[in-house]
């Protein structure tokens, strides 16, 4: 079965999203329109990425003191990608995109992932950098930078993160003063100038266009000429690389943004990261004197988005889909390295079939698929990636209900993607890298070596535990927030489609089993919850969140399951369908189990890592 098949099942027979035509937005497309575009996705990433993968990791971004360079493959890759329309894919006509649903969206763009994820310039960060803009930005930001940025004229990039202050943005320490009062009403925005250091930005410095929007998080002093203390302060900007005029060409200046170095990575190599430095002189901007500054004009130029202080609100508007997209590559990596492994163990012999009395040496060997414990091991990494692959999809499609459903579609949406985004980004992170792991021991001394693409796939994917918030951030947003926010109505609804799900599958004789161990395990669920903020105090309730992220996820991926396995049951019996309900079953039988370990110790909030010593390590 391949790849594209498993796309086709969950898009078209699962989730039926040929249903969004009745919307208004979506009443041009038709089951021919979208598999034209997986069509057109799936040729791209066979014939530009797939290819170049290994050479994007073993030929690493590298500066020469002006400009990074690149490979040729990812030049043409980005240029083959941004050809191909995919960075304004659900953008409106006017804006020359194709108003594609954001499920189709995203599974077109899976197959890149999965070709080559660290080639052709990260179009997530694109499409999201613009994104924003057209949420919060002005008129004619976004007819100069998000409408440039969908056209593949400019690239994006997030700049978050400090030196100082990785994942606690409230230490962000990158001030932005106002540029004087000549340029209070720039077209493009009020003109502010920036100073700081910014770090982990990928793209940061690339020739794949024509110009970077950089997207900063900065806070403007108060009155006293000192920065607000904590994120309330935070407000966001946009800083090109090149200074453009109103009608979005370059005016041949440069902005002061400048490349202090290049981080050089275990995996992901292909797209540069970058340590940036905003406002240190190299590149002196003429204009007005930066007020608070020493020296006239210093400072990088930025423009305002949004109102000072709703820097994190605005940045927070993209992070339910940059997330699932974070979710969605490491599932492709997982994808990929199931496939590689897969076919090695159809073609490599090893060993024979133990009889009565014990192994005939005399016969052939088998193909190490034969084995039960090979079989394990590939049964495993089809559940967590398929498995995977089935959330990111429902979460997409939830996103779909939440732009344009009705007003009860798009509150049950809103809820459902509070609890499960968390877990959409970060199940996949965890489990799909285990997958990783697993292609390479299916493969064995091989699989440790670069002659297979296997060990690659894993040092890609060790990163999507760390970026886009880490492991243990998104641990603590679900059982810090998510799950008790509004009186716990997002885990009540949560619950309550776990338990439709339940109700059809009761009716399903093979699948009866799975129902009841799915209804049992989401009361676990409530009650760990309960019992992890009886005492009301954060410091035991979230001691322990991360094995409770890892216990609802195992609960969600098991709903998941069961809600495919319905679909996989209706339809007629052939090797694809019989698949989809082994892999169920082993998570139900082999993964499932494992959650009562984990709310074992969230339960009696256990304090053996909130109570150890500095000194006893």
């Amino acid at each position: 079965m391949s790849y594209r098949q498993t796309i086709d099942f969950l898009l078209h027979d699962w989730l039926v999203v040929e249903s969004l035509r009745s919307r208004a937005r979506f009443a041009d497309h038709s089951r021919e329109t979208f598999d034209s575009v997986l069509d057109t996705c799936e040729r791209i990433a066979r014939e530009k990425f797939a290819p170049f993968n290994r050479l994007s990791d073993t030929e690493e971004p590298w500066f020469d003191g002006e400009k990074v360079h690149l490979p040729k493959a990812s030049h043409e890759a980005a240029e083959a990608y941004f050809a191909s329309g995919m960075l304004a894919a659900a953008q409106d006509y006017e804006l020359g995109g194709m108003q594609l649903p954001c499920v189709v969206e995203m599974a077109a763009n899976s197959f890149f992932s999965k070709a080559g994820i660290g080639i052709g310039g990260g179009g997530m960060l694109t499409s999201g950098n613009a994104n924003l803009l057209m949420a919060h930005g002005t008129p004619m930001q976004r007819e100069v930078f998000a409408k440039n940025e969908f056209a593949g004229r400019f690239t994006g990039t997030m700049c978050l993160s400090e030196p100082q202050a990785g994942s606690s943005l409230s230490d962000v320490a990158t001030r932005a003063v106002p540029d004087g009062a000549d340029f209070a009403n720039d077209p493009l925005g009020a003109r502010y100038r920036l100073r700081g250091n910014k770090m982990w930005i990928s793209n940061g410095e690339n020739e794949l266009a024509e110009n970077i929007v950089h997207l900063v998080l900065a806070k403007i002093p108060g009155e006293d000429g000192k920065l607000i203390a904590g994120t309330r302060g935070i407000s966001i900007f946009i800083v090109p690389k090149k200074l453009v005029d109103e009608a979005g060409q370059l005016t041949g200046e440069r902005n002061d943004v400048s490349l202090a170095g290049l981080n050089h990575k275990l995996g992901y190599r292909g797209i540069p990261n970058t340590l940036l430095n905003f406002g240190e002189g190299k590149f002196p901007v003429r204009g007005a004197s930066g007020a608070g500054w020493d020296g006239a004009g210093a400072g990088a130029i930025g423009y305002l988005v949004g109102r000072p202080g709703e820097g994190l609100r605005c940045m927070f508007h993209m992070m339910n889909e940059a997330r699932i997209a974070v979710g969605l590559g490491a599932t492709m990596l997982g994808c990929a390295g199931y496939e590689a492994s897969l076919d090695y163990a159809k073609t490599r012999p090893q060993g024979r079939p133990m009889g009565v009395g014990g192994k005939d040496a005399s016969k052939p060997q088998v193909p190490i698929i034969e084995h039960a414990d090979v079989k394990r091991m590939l049964l495993a990494q089809k559940s967590y990636c398929e498995g995977a692959l089935a959330l990111e999809l429902y979460c997409a499609r939830l996103v779909d209900d939440l732009h344009t459903g009705d007003d009860a579609a798009k509150a049950r949406a809103h809820l459902l993607l509070e609890v499960l985004t968390p877990i959409a980004k970060s199940w996949p992170s965890e489990w799909c890298l285990e997958a990783n792991s697993l292609a390479i021991q299916v493969l064995g001394g091989y699989g440790y070596t670069r002659d297979f693409p296997v060990e690659q796939y894993w040092r890609d994917n060790r990163l999507n535990m760390i970026h886009e918030g880490t492991h243990g951030i998104q641990a603590l947003d679900l059982l810090g927030r998510k799950v008790v926010m509004d009186g716990g109505a997002g885990l009540d609804l949560v619950r309550a489609t776990m338990a439709e799900t339940v109700g059809r599958a009761m009716a399903v004789e093979t699948l009866v089993s799975h129902a009841e161990s799915l209804a049992a395990a989401s009361e676990h669920l409530a009650a760990a919850t309960g019992s992890a903020w009886s005492t009301g105090s954060p410091d035991e309730a979230l001691a322990n969140a991360t094995p409770y992220l890892q216990a609802f996820g195992h609960v969600v991926i098991a709903w998941i399951w069961l809600a495919v396995a319905v679909r996989a049951a209706a339809a007629p019996a052939d090797a694809a369908q019989r698949g989809r309900l082994a892999a169920c079953r082993y998570f139900f039988h082999y993964e499932l189990p494992k959650i009562n370990a984990w709310f074992g110790v969230v339960s009696t909030r256990d304090d053996t890592c909130r109570t150890m010593s500095e000194a006893s390590f």
